[in-house]
């Protein structure tokens, strides 16, 4: 039954600053990422992803294998001491932080082991609903442009990213015990959603049940349903077809399309998704697994859910 959220602890991030994901190929990387409509620059043996916003939204690492190296959450000045006792409090460990990345504010590890930063920095998060775009035209127009015209899709902003998990119960207890994020809505123990009390998109960051941590995806705002599919179409033409969509979630009711990375984990072309205003309740709701995942769309594929971080991933 759905439950309204109560006033959560007294100091809670605001958005996501960026995440650093580590890749076994900068190269593939480099083409995936300009393939999906990101602006990659090159940083020594790195690289750095921007959006139309201008931001930079995330690095990408050279290692072995794919993982996620860290990710840094932005909060209020005024915050920042609270959130300091409030992580003290919670149990996280501290931790030093990684070579290359800014070595200010809090760096701790979660339950998971996932490396985590909270330092002071701007809202990267809207704070107000973006105003819905109705896709085609009136009465004596045309609704769409032929195919010649149509323009690379260049996502606008990092909308969410979520993790696996082993316990996803866990993970929300410890997240809105640490950072103040709070529950938007959940299945069971299988899948969570949590978004900051600021003014946020339903989710900042979820969690998806797994045998161990990982990385599942990264979501990229764009303006309406009409370039959800043509991101879709811009990524099949440059040979990354596999993927989930195009379809309208329930939770969060975001328009979506998935494309599967070099790696086997995701990144998410996102519209139109549900957003819970600055310290206002939302009736967060246990919904059952059936009713959770999709209102339309194809079916899911097999390997949507797959952990390929997990020990067990080959045997997948």
């Amino acid at each position: 039954m759905p439950d309204t959220q109560g006033a959560g602890p007294c100091a809670a991030v605001h958005s996501i600053d960026h995440f650093a994901l580590n890749v076994p190929s900068i190269a593939d990387a480099a083409g995936f990422y300009r393939a999906f409509g990101l602006d990659v620059k090159e940083s020594g043996d790195e690289l750095e992803l921007r959006a139309a916003d201008g931001h930079r939204w995330a690095r990408i690492l050279p290692a072995p294998a794919k993982s996620l190296a860290y990710l840094s959450f932005n909060c209020y000045e005024r915050d920042f001491d609270a959130l300091a006792r409030q992580l003290a409090q919670s149990g996280a460990e501290p931790a030093d932080a990684p070579q290359g990345a800014d070595p200010g504010g809090l760096w701790f590890h979660d339950p998971d082991g996932n490396l985590l930063q909270v330092k002071v920095g701007p809202k990267t998060s809207p704070s107000a609903k973006a105003p819905h775009v109705t896709v085609g035209a009136g009465a004596n127009a045309r609704g769409a442009v032929v195919r010649s015209q149509v323009q690379t899709v260049h996502p606008e902003r990092l909308s969410h990213v979520l993790l696996f998990t082993p316990d996803v119960l866990r993970a929300i207890d410890f997240y809105a015990r640490a950072i103040g994020l709070r529950l938007s809505d959940k299945s069971l123990d299988l899948i969570a959603f949590t978004h900051a009390p600021h003014g946020s998109d339903h989710h900042l960051v979820a969690f998806a049940r797994s045998t161990a941590r990982g990385w599942h995806h990264a979501a990229w705002d764009v303006r309406d349903i009409d370039m959800v599919g043509q991101g879709a179409a811009q990524m099949a033409a440059a040979g990354f077809t596999r993927g989930w969509g195009t379809g309208r979630h329930v939770l969060g009711s975001n328009y979506f399309h998935y494309v599967q990375d070099p790696w086997g984990s995701f990144n998410e072309y996102s519209a139109d998704i549900d957003f819970v205003a600055a310290d206002q309740p939302w009736p967060a709701g246990d919904f059952a697994p059936e009713d959770s995942l999709y209102q339309w769309g194809p079916n899911v594929p097999p390997d949507f859910i797959h952990n390929t971080e997990a020990p067990d991933a080959s045997a997948h």
